[in-house]
């Protein structure tokens, strides 16, 4: 059966085409202070001036990008985990889901350093959130115990762990020292997925 993904198609197309022209317009330094997250503005300790308001950064945060590597992927990632996850719970339901991550994500880099001015780029945060989703609902879960229940979530915990550490590798590859590739934003996104998959999953099938 053929999944329709619209949802998922415009979010690759919006991201891509704004991540593209930041970096072809040379303008990654200034959209990182201007759109990315800092955790000092949200705190209210620093002002930027031109930037976006502050508590819309987590989401104009997922249109800039550290490179192009990073760029892509974050698309790759996107595309696979979005096709199947808006398969299962719907179109609405995923950019709902995709947002949320962001600000889980935005959240979670937030509690660990409130007080930093680096800023944090990227989707990886809201693309985290359709990984937990696709974990829980995709994912085939080794037979290490007897429950299937704790299997899965030994699992999720284990693709958890494979994302932070892909996340790792490509911030060294980057350069980038952890800076932009943050992985309380990563674990934080993850676990909104892990959370609201369930709940919009009923929902969708709730007159089922």
């Amino acid at each position: 059966m053929r999944v329709r993904a619209n949802a998922t198609v415009a979010l690759l197309v919006v991201t891509a085409l704004c991540s593209l022209l930041i970096t072809l317009a040379g303008a990654t330094e200034w959209a990182a202070q201007a759109l990315g997250v800092v955790p000092a503005r949200l705190s209210g300790e620093l002002a930027v001036s031109g930037a976006a308001p502050a508590l819309l950064t987590p989401v104009t945060s997922t249109l800039v990008h550290a490179s192009f590597l990073h760029l892509v992927m974050n698309l790759l990632l996107l595309a696979w985990c979005g096709r199947q996850v808006e398969g299962l719970i719907g179109p609405g339901a995923l950019v709902l889901l995709y947002a949320v991550g962001a600000y889980a994500a935005a959240g979670a880099q937030y509690a660990l350093d409130p007080a930093s001015s680096l800023p944090i780029i990227g989707a990886s945060g809201a693309v985290s959130a359709l990984i937990g989703a696709f974990a829980l609902s995709f994912s085939r879960p080794k037979p290490l115990v007897r429950s299937f229940r704790v299997n899965r979530w030994l699992n999720t915990l284990w693709l958890l762990a494979a994302w932070v550490v892909l996340q790792w590798m490509m911030s060294w590859l980057m350069g980038l020292q952890g800076v932009l590739v943050a992985t309380g934003a990563h674990v934080g996104g993850f676990l909104a997925g892990v959370i609201l998959h369930r709940p919009l999953l009923l929902w969708r099938y709730r007159k089922a």
